[in-house]
């Protein structure tokens, strides 16, 4: 199929490039510098110039706390335009797919969320991705993922290594929980929810749900140091504090992947193993 990626110069959208590329699609990969996302002329011409089967939309603004300063900003980069990046995508009759996140959920249920709980986020960033949900409408796949980690840019798996290279204690928090999940599991998924123009919201994680502080043990533990080197803190106590509020639970239950006997992702350790060892080589 003939496939546009939207952020490709991200770390998932590097890995969606390489997955479509490597199954034979036709693909037309744009980064920040070749598409502003935010122009909706632009992206009309774009997406009426190349003509794809489906839009990768992968651009987005994560900077979580710098979302809390600049809220205007994160509403153009994760709702505006997906609205343009889907009114583009009807027009040339492309199916859109695009990015969402575990921060539309405010985090407090004692158990996973899954599609149909009602989103509640608690930060401009939430906000931002929820807006950009409805923006992209039913016809579209929505994908909400969490704690996303891959070989090209920044992730905790990335700063992890580093810290480890540089400290003899590392302190991370113990009060929020989540799914870690690996761009290099998450692309090919992505790719199959495409093509077969999967609508709708999808929870797409690796199984395993951790706190911060449970995965950078993990992570300490697969590049061979002691794990003990980590200890656990709250939230409460990190200095400086935080702007944007945090989900204490930000655990997915990919119920529509299960329900509709698609395979879900691995067990996080394996992905995690396999990255530690890419990025130690």
């Amino acid at each position: 199929m003939r496939v546009l990626v939207t952020g490709a110069g991200g770390q998932l959208g590097h890995d969606v490039v390489a997955v479509c590329t490597a199954e034979g699609d036709d693909v037309v990969a744009l980064g920040r510098s070749e598409l502003d996302v935010t122009e909706r002329s632009d992206v009309a011409a774009t997406v009426a110039a190349i003509r794809p089967d489906v839009v990768m939309h992968c651009a987005a603004w994560t900077a979580v706390d710098d979302c809390e300063g600049d809220p205007d900003r994160a509403f153009a980069v994760n709702a505006d335009a997906v609205r343009w990046v889907r009114e583009a995508s009807e027009l040339v009759g492309a199916h859109l797919l695009t990015i969402s996140t575990d921060y539309v959920f405010d985090g407090t249920l004692d158990r996973p969320y899954h599609e149909r709980d009602t989103p509640n986020p608690r930060s401009v960033y939430g906000r931002s991705k929820l807006a950009g949900e409805v923006e992209a409408g039913p016809a579209s796949t929505i994908v909400r993922t969490s704690w996303v980690c891959g070989a090209h840019g920044t992730n905790m798996v990335r700063t992890v290594l580093r810290l480890a290279a540089e400290l003899e204690t590392l302190e991370f928090v113990d009060d929020q929980r989540g799914c870690p999940t690996f761009t290099s599991d998450l692309a090919p998924m992505l790719r199959r929810l495409a093509l077969e123009r999967r609508a709708g919201i999808h929870h797409v994680t690796n199984e395993g749900a951790v706190t911060w502080f449970e995965f950078v043990r993990a992570i300490v533990s697969a590049i061979g140091r002691d794990p003990a080197m980590v200890r656990p803190i709250r939230t409460a106590d990190l200095v400086p504090a935080r702007a944007a509020e945090r989900p204490a639970n930000g655990v997915l239950d990919n119920a529509v992947l299960r329900e509709a006997g698609l395979p879900l992702l691995r067990d996080y350790r394996q992905p995690l193993a396999e990255l530690v060892a890419r990025l130690s080589a």
